[in-house]
């Protein structure tokens, strides 16, 4: 199996499947009598048995000749047997808890298989924290595969990261074990200008034999789109029309549609699928950012399973699109993704296939979850001191870093970035705002809040500032190390003292998000491994999170995970206008702009 988990490799086992799938050897588990979910055929088949031995399916069909004393017998009566679910595209960081309880969290909800980006915590400490979640994955129930972050930072020249790779550090990351592709090119710019370390990187991958995951979040498709395809980039997640995700399955690039929790795509673009009744096999349902209250109360794949099914897709269609054909994309369909001879015991009992209701959870033949409690043990595994000290400023935020100047003029004409609810892009609006004594604020009547990105590696600590209209907050401010994709210090608020405390709030906790009110910390989450990730369980997470929902409500805001819409605000490769620690980016043209505008002062 091309995964690093320490697990049998089939080719170390071939004997003794054939002969328990002719019972001259006994199963260890017989499933029995349940309704199969064929997803090679898109069928459902009933009465049906399955044997596994080793951790591995050896006999689909009638089993009886496969029991013998030992056997394990679980009767599947009633119950239709789903293969493990796969996520094709996750960020395990954007849950803000490790990868061992990411696992805890998502294997009762039938995931069995991520593949996971980690260029969120690789922006912050390079390869070695890359190689730090990959170890961690080592030992669990959970499959976890890695893909190579290829855009760190993600736009060069526009942000400061706590990394930086370029064509070097991609061929050396490639060669670890484990890592199953490259990660999501979202440098669509540099591809298509044809830069060459970007099609350096590309060249690497495509010697390997890797796939290279894609992120075109632009909405041309004639031209733009078949470039960056050309270039062997395979997949995308970053439709969020049915146009978009249509054009690229007609391209044979796998579409990855997206439903986490704040980004909600699969209402719009499913309908590639539900009208045109075209093919599914270049569908993919992912998750890419989940929060652990989510996890938790929603559910993972089972609940973008039930999103895509409430939308009108075939059930038998929407369960392909999160196992087989995402075991065939990341070529380990020999292994994954069906319940079939050979393949790994991944085996869901589900009562109601429309609702993905989970009774049980069995992985690799041995049962993991039963009605949504996580069974087993976890290993324990510790992240090292260097990985928990990477807010590095030096010194503490002041009430007047937070000053835009506009001298001499009463109102002048603002460049605005326009947040949509449980989207992605950004609007880049012009706004006339008044000027008190020389400085543009804050406007509770226009819907502005300030914003600061600061750079916090150690490096240059450079910060950009702006103003942010959508986010209807009253008073109050709001601070995150979780600013995609160079995770600096980020600050939003109505008025610079309540912004410096916030800031401060979290240099003192190594990392975080944090909400103030009048000179008081309502909120905060402290995330102290890289300033992405708590190293306490998902629940307590869940509950550090819900406190801080609670409090963005305190000033104000009302938006569908607030916290997430805000930390995109810093990724300056998703449309239209992004601010980085280096300034306000126009990501349509490629350039920086002031977020004044300096000509057209208004009298």
């Amino acid at each position: 199996m091309k995964n690093y988990n320490k697990r049998q490799q089939k080719w170390e086992i071939t004997r003794d499947l054939t002969l328990a799938a002719q019972g001259k050897l006994k199963a260890d588990l017989v499933i029995k009598g349940g309704k199969l979910v064929n997803v090679n055929t898109a069928e459902i088949i009933p009465d049906i048995d399955v044997a596994v031995k080793h951790g591995r399916v050896v006999l689909v069909g009638q089993a009886g000749h496969t029991v013998g004393p030992q056997t394990s017998i679980i009767d599947a009566n009633g119950f239709y047997l789903v293969p493990g679910l796969m996520d094709g595209h996750i960020h395990v960081e954007s849950s803000m808890v490790t990868v061992s309880q990411y696992a805890r969290a998502v294997l009762p909800h039938g995931t069995t298989a991520i593949f996971m980006d980690p260029h969120e915590i690789a922006n912050v400490l390079g390869l070695e924290g890359v190689k730090l979640m990959m170890r961690e994955a080592e030992n669990l129930p959970l499959k976890v595969f890695t893909t190579m972050p290829s855009c760190v930072p993600a736009a060069p020249g526009f942000e400061d990261a706590g990394a930086q790779f370029g064509p070097q550090e991609i061929e050396t990351g490639l060669k670890l074990p484990g890592i199953i592709g490259l990660g999501e090119m979202m440098n669509f710019p540099g591809v298509l200008a044809g830069n060459e370390d970007v099609h350096k990187e590309l060249e690497a991958t495509l010697k390997t034999g890797k796939v290279i995951t894609g992120h075109y979040s632009i909405p041309e498709t004639e031209v733009g789109l078949q470039a960056y395809t050309a270039a062997g980039i395979s997949s995308c997640h970053e439709s969020t029309r049915a146009d978009e995700a249509l054009a690229k399955m007609r391209l044979g690039m796998y579409a990855m549609l997206r439903e986490g929790s704040a980004w909600h795509d699969v209402k719009a673009t499913i309908k590639a699928i539900t009208e045109t009744n075209i093919d599914s096999r270049f569908g993919i349902l992912v998750s890419d950012d989940t929060h652990p209250h989510t996890l938790l109360s929603d559910g993972h794949l089972d609940y973008v399973v039930r999103r895509a099914i409430r939308e009108g897709l075939n059930p038998l269609r929407a369960i392909q699109m999160v196992t087989v054909n995402t075991a065939q994309y990341f070529g380990v369909s020999e292994d994954l993704g069906s319940i079939a001879p050979g393949k790994c015991a991944d085996i869901l009992l589900v009562k109601d296939l429309t609702e993905m209701s989970i009774h049980m959870v069995i992985a690799d033949g041995k049962v993991t979850a039963r009605e949504g409690k996580f069974l087993p043990e976890l290993p324990s595994f510790n992240y090292p001191q260097s990985a928990k000290n990477s807010v590095k400023l030096k010194s503490a935020l002041e009430a007047q870093d937070f000053i835009i100047k506009a001298p001499g003029v009463s109102k002048a004409l603002c460049r605005v970035m326009e947040v949509i609810e449980a989207q992605v892009t950004n609007r880049h609006r012009q706004v006339e705002v008044p000027v008190i004594e020389g400085q543009i604020m804050a406007s509770t009547k226009q819907d502005l809040a300030k914003l600061m990105c600061l750079e916090r590696h150690g490096g240059p600590g450079t910060a950009g500032l702006g103003l942010v209209r959508g986010f209807q907050l009253q008073c109050g401010a709001a601070a995150s190390t979780v600013a995609h994709d160079s995770h600096n210090l980020l600050i939003m608020g109505m008025n610079d003292a309540d912004m410096a405390l916030a800031g401060n709030t979290l240099i003192k906790c190594g990392g975080g998000m944090a909400v103030v009110k009048n000179g008081e910390i309502l909120a905060l989450l402290p995330l102290p491994i890289a300033g992405l990730m708590s190293d306490l369980a998902v629940e307590t997470v869940a509950e550090q999170v819900a406190a801080l929902d609670q409090a963005w409500k305190a000033l104000g805001c009302r938006l569908v995970s607030p916290f997430m819409t805000m930390a995109l605000l810093s990724l300056p490769v998703i449309p239209e206008l992004r601010l980085t620690n280096r300034g306000l980016v126009d990501v349509i043209n490629l350039k920086f702009v002031e977020p004044v505008l300096p000509s057209i002062y208004l009298p």
